[in-house]
């Protein structure tokens, strides 16, 4: 056999320097990772928040986390963690998805309390998107009713922004003293005029900008101001006269972080969202935030409309989810009769 002629000094020395050069990796390999599992319109506003909390906290502990972002409709992600999907922390737009987490145990009965207003860092609300001069003046809820107008809705069964369209378009009706009688009407013209029922609110964007599909999309205010800033003067932003308060909540997945043993930095996270940094970095993505001078700095992003809440109107996400989205109610009751 024949033998190195590296003498052993450097032979010595040569595997010093390449465990040097490993060590890092092995380091890397041991960073701590979140998985964060959130609706899809909200997939470029965590996109700046991720990196932004990386760098805090490394700065804070030292410490490197890793942070995984998996995004969707948001029943439909809910429904993906309670089937399995080992997400550290939920960021959803509604309370009823996390609810449903709270029921199987994997989510804390009081997640609501856990962080300042609701455990919700940011709001929004429901506006509608039109092509540009409005050629059919739509103007409010009524309008998305007429005959001959096509409206791009996702699918409330699957979609938060979905789901908070259909109770917008429902509680304007209430919120003007009507019936809900009348307002079932209202909700039945409107979603027959829904040519396509897409899965999420990013699918609905697509099918009204990209595939032209529909004279008017309807989803969260912060999705259609970033349309109208990428697509500059092809589009108009309709605000209605009265509009649902939409809520981001944010909740630890207790059941994973325990196991995973990384619920300190998962707290962190959401915590992170409440900070001045985080409330920028949502604020320049069209979120309504929480800190009153930050609101104050972007209020030109945000035109005055009269929000009412689900509470308000429907009884609690609960009572709405039963009465208008559970297999067999207002929904499904409606939109068989299309």
């Amino acid at each position: 056999m024949t033998r190195s002629r590296i003498p052993f000094s450097r032979r010595l020395l040569l595997a010093f320097t390449l465990g040097a050069f490993a060590l890092p990796l092995a380091a890397r390999a041991a960073d701590t990772e979140l998985l964060k599992v959130s609706y899809d319109v909200a997939r470029e506003l965590y996109k700046d928040v991720n990196p932004a909390f990386i760098a805090d906290y490394k700065q804070k502990t030292g410490e490197t986390v890793v942070i995984k972002q998996s995004h969707g409709g948001s029943s439909k992600q809910a429904r993906a963690v309670a089937d399995g999907l080992e997400a550290s922390v939920v960021t959803m737009n509604q309370a009823n998805d996390i609810d449903m987490l709270a029921d199987r145990g994997l989510v804390a009965a009081d997640w609501a309390k856990k962080f300042p207003n609701n455990a919700a860092p940011y709001y929004s609300t429901m506006v509608f998107l039109v092509r540009k001069g409005n050629p059919k003046q739509i103007k409010d809820w009524g309008d998305l009713a007429k005959p001959g107008v096509k409206v791009v809705i996702p699918n409330p069964k699957t979609a938060g922004n979905g789901r908070y369209t259909y109770l917008a378009a429902w509680g304007s009706v209430l919120k003007k003293g009507g019936t809900e009688a009348q307002a079932r009407e209202l909700v039945g013209r409107i979603f027959k005029n829904v040519p396509v029922l897409d899965g999420g609110g990013r699918a609905a964007t697509t099918t009204f900008t990209q595939r032209q599909i529909g004279d008017a999309l309807v989803t969260f205010e912060n999705e259609v101001q970033l349309v109208r800033a990428e697509f500059g003067d092809n589009f108009e932003v309709v605000y209605p006269a009265t509009s649902i308060l939409a809520e981001s909540p944010v909740a630890v997945v207790d059941k994973v972080v325990d196991k995973r043993n990384v619920r300190k930095q998962a707290t962190a996270y959401l915590n992170f969202l409440y900070t001045d940094a985080g409330q920028e970095i949502g604020a320049r993505h069209f979120m309504r935030v929480r800190s009153a001078a930050i609101a104050k700095k972007y209020a030109a992003n945000y035109k005055p409309v009269t929000l009412f809440t689900v509470d308000e109107l429907f009884g609690g996400w609960k009572a709405a989810q039963k009465k208008h989205f559970d297999d067999g109610g207002e929904f499904d009751k409606i939109y068989s009769s299309k």
